[in-house]
């Protein structure tokens, strides 16, 4: 029985890893390439905000309500902004211009192209048009609420391309040359993150998971291998490894490697959340808990811009104004020039919960009603009535002003905003919800199968356990010694299974060759 479980064993993994192998090296490699290229090409915020022109104030004729009157939309997010060197509202992603009140319209490929030109601040005779996207393409993932795109290709070393929407006459996508390489090289193979096959959502989601439970399978047989090939009983001096050559050297790596092989597949796994182990919902806060309902834009007057020069003293120009409410109150959220001193970078490629802060320094809040600027973040006891007030039926149990991050609320770069109030309730789920306290929002909620989630994903996948992830380069050389294991152990058994199909093709070719047909003489 044992001598037929064993067998078993050994042919299911080697047909397995020959099917298999090249996805393993492929995730490995990509893996590598990922820990210092991050995901996808992204127009990142501070990025957006950098390039974006001044608000010309003194151009503004008109209010946010009389704007908000105009686009005739239901009221949501609304800005202030410039829009082809024009102040602009947007109102619920309907562009109305500020000194006119007219509506913007879908602009064609020659006003798109002098976007692009200012954006990238070259001339227009650099810019190139490649075509009109009315479906999301490799880079657009995610933007169909903003076609169609003009795609430009710039003339400079980097081969820009430079994706402007016909709507809101903005740039809403930046590749290079480098960083669409790079997605080449990492995410796009490693999450399979091709267009046609995204296209199809639940297509996609199966093939990831499939693949990677077949390879959590491939992975357990090998370390089941690497027990029951083992010699434990031999001479005196022999070696326990039952190979020699390129057999042994993949009997040897699988054995160091193994573990975290099949624990990096099978966090992988289940990051996807199959089945839905880990989708309960947690408890939902009401927005309104912190604004105390809708924005009235009719407590926002015109912007005076002498008084607005006097409040902005010292500080960047003004480049977005947003119109908010926060705790019942009516607040403008300024956003001034920000120069970019490195490139931004998202730290975690996925996570199993949103977290929707960011640090943002070149943010100031001025009061609608006596325009002075606020200097302290709303305290910790009205944000905490305030979610008490909202969900009456669920005590909050504890909550803490962190000054520093915790092991789900973190950032190796610092790019999350701090201090941040963490919340915990008394809840089915266990729900901690953080808020932060400068603007008062809910900037991440984590219930209890996502706290299981983040330490069988990002401790498992990434290793970021706190008493190396920030000591730098210790966390570096710890994962890449493994990915280099996993990435040689899978070579190697590459290509032994590409030797063993060479063999059978032959063996097969030999059986099949007329010379070897076994010859008949006819009786008499």
């Amino acid at each position: 029985m044992m001598t037929l479980f064993r067998k078993s064993v050994i042919l299911a993994h080697r047909y397995l890893g020959i099917a298999l192998s090249l996805l393993f090296i492929v995730w490995f490699a990509s893996g590598i390439t990922m820990m210092y290229a991050g995901g996808m090409p992204r127009l990142v915020p501070d990025e957006r905000l950098e390039r974006l022109a001044p608000l010309d104030l003194s151009a503004v004729r008109l209010t946010a309500a009389e704007a908000a009157e105009k686009a005739d939309v239901d009221t949501g997010q609304t800005l202030l902004l410039t829009v082809m060197d024009r102040p602009a509202y947007r109102v619920n992603g309907t562009t109305v211009f500020a000194d006119s009140g007219e509506l913007l319209e879908e602009i064609d490929a020659t006003r798109a192209a002098s976007v692009a030109s200012r954006f990238m601040n070259v001339p227009t005779s650099s810019i190139t048009l490649l075509g009109t996207i009315t479906e999301p393409d490799q880079w657009t993932i995610g933007q169909s609420r903003q076609m169609p795109l003009y795609r430009f290709q710039i003339d400079d070393p980097a081969r820009t391309q430079v994706y402007v929407s016909a709507w809101l006459a903005e740039v809403t996508m930046v590749t290079s040359r480098r960083s669409r390489t790079l997605a080449w090289l990492g995410t796009i193979p490693h999450w399979f993150y091709f267009s046609a096959l995204r296209a199809n959502q639940p297509l996609w989601y199966k093939i990831v998971v499939w693949t990677s439970g077949l390879g959590v399978v491939l992975a357990l047989l090998g370390l089941i291998l690497g027990v029951t090939q083992y010699r434990w009983s031999r001479p005196r001096g022999a070696s326990g490894i039952p190979y020699s050559g390129w057999m042994r050297w993949h009997y040897v790596t699988g054995v160091v490697f193994g573990v975290f092989t099949l624990t990096w597949v099978f966090s992988g796994l289940l990051s996807m959340e199959p089945f839905g182990w880990a989708t309960q919902p947690g408890l939902q806060i009401p927005r309104d808990a912190f604004t105390g309902g809708a924005v009235d834009l009719a407590r926002f007057p015109v912007m005076d811009p002498a008084k607005w020069e006097q409040i902005m003293a010292g500080r960047e120009a003004i480049k977005e104004v947003e119109f908010l409410r926060i705790h019942d109150e009516p607040y403008y959220g300024v956003r001034t020039a920000r120069v970019l001193t490195e490139p931004w970078r998202r730290e975690r490629l996925h996570q199993p919960y949103n977290v929707a802060g960011r640090l943002q320094g070149n943010r100031v809040f001025v009061h609608a009603d006596s325009l002075a600027v606020r200097q302290a973040p709303f305290s910790a006891e009205s944000i905490v009535a305030r979610m008490a007030e909202a969900v009456p039926t669920v005590p909050v149990i504890e909550s803490e002003l962190l000054q520093e991050y915790d092991s789900y609320f973190y950032s190796r770069g610092r790019q999350l905003p701090l201090p941040i109030l963490r919340v915990k309730f008394a809840d089915a789920d266990k729900t901690w919800v953080y808020v932060d306290p400068e603007v008062s929002q809910v900037v991440a909620r984590i219930h209890r199968m996502d706290r299981v989630e983040r330490w069988i994903y990002n401790g498992l996948h990434s290793l970021d356990f706190s008493f190396w992830y920030n000591r730098r380069p210790l966390w570096d050389i710890v994962v890449l010694t493994l990915m280099l294991g996993g990435l040689a152990s899978s070579t190697i058994g590459l290509y032994l299974g590409i030797r063993r199909l060479r063999r059978g093709a032959r063996e097969l070719a030999g059986s099949l060759s007329p010379s070897s047909a076994p010859a008949y003489t006819r009786s008499t």
